[in-house]
């Protein structure tokens, strides 16, 4: 993953910013007394990215990676159409509790530029809907050259949505964050639809970090820097969401990307392993390959 990508990581201050003002806010008001869930997964189930973590001979990856996560961010998705067969396929492999987040197909977003959509928008939501009880949320990642100007346009395809699809969203144009009209426009079009505002913490945009919640969800992409750094940064947003749990966080969705992807297993296994001490919970932490299921972390 090269977006936010930058030479010398050393030199970014990786501080999580506070809050936006609105967040405790928004929290406290759907504040309800029940279990925490928490999801957390890496972009990509192929042996090629994700080097050194399936056991030799593996048959196949995504069943033996849906043993070892709960999750995951489902890339393949917007670069073709999945069809209902293909869906009900990846759902099949995987146990119960699974959870697939599938992006919006870039024919959407980045070819058609939310023009003319509604054809498109369906067959996606169609085909996902397969995915039954597995399916997490599809997300929308906007290109980044899609900027506030067209805010009308994504407003309409937002509020027009397919019903019964739970939506994230991630904007990336500098000016959705620069702005802060823009930005609090936005975030009530998500309140109002129930919409997951996507938060991006990666080394290059730090803008990206609005830490604006729309709902009880929050939803976040990390990308390491494949630096020492990047545990440092996990333990910094398990300190994060114990103050968004207490304020009222009910879901948690935390995918991990590097730039190198096959250190994203073990990245994901740290925050899996924290996240438990943290909360009593008891996520299955991935095993290291060649274990033969000891329970031996990374």
């Amino acid at each position: 993953m090269e977006f936010g990508k930058v030479d010398d990581p050393g030199k970014v201050d990786f501080t999580l910013p506070k809050d936006a003002p609105q967040t405790k806010a928004i929290l406290e008001k759907h504040k309800k007394d029940k279990p925490f869930e928490v999801y957390v997964g890496c972009a990509k189930w192929n042996k090629k990215d994700l080097k050194g973590f399936y056991p030799p001979k593996t048959k196949d990856e995504l069943q033996y990676y849906s043993s070892q996560f709960n999750s995951i961010e489902l890339n393949a998705t917007f670069y073709g159409m999945p069809t209902p067969a293909q869906v009900t396929q990846w759902k099949e492999k995987t146990p119960k509790g699974f959870k697939f987040f599938p992006k919006i197909t870039n024919t959407v977003t980045h070819f058609k530029r939310l023009l003319d959509v509604k054809e498109p928008l369906e067959t996606y939501c169609n085909s996902i809907a397969n995915f039954e009880d597995r399916l997490g949320m599809a997300f929308m990642q906007l290109h980044d050259n899609f900027k506030p100007k067209d805010f009308d346009r994504l407003k309409g395809v937002l509020e027009s949505f397919p019903k019964g699809i739970p939506l994230a969203l991630e904007v990336r144009n500098e000016e959705w964050f620069s702005d802060k009209k823009v930005s609090d426009a936005l975030a009530v079009v998500l309140e109002k639809k129930k919409i997951v505002n996507i938060i991006v913490d990666t080394a290059g945009r730090r803008d990206m970090l609005h830490m604006r919640l729309t709902g009880p969800e929050a939803f976040i992409r990390y990308v390491g820097a494949n630096h020492p750094s990047d545990i440092e940064r996990l333990d910094d947003w398990i300190v994060r969401i114990k103050k968004w749990r207490k304020e009222g966080l009910q879901k948690l969705y935390f995918f991990v990307h590097q730039n190198i992807e096959e250190a994203s297993p073990l990245l994901a296994a740290h925050f899996i392993k924290e996240m438990n001490k943290a909360f009593k919970l008891d996520i299955h932490v991935p095993e290291k390959p060649g274990d033969n299921g000891s329970g031996k972390l990374f």
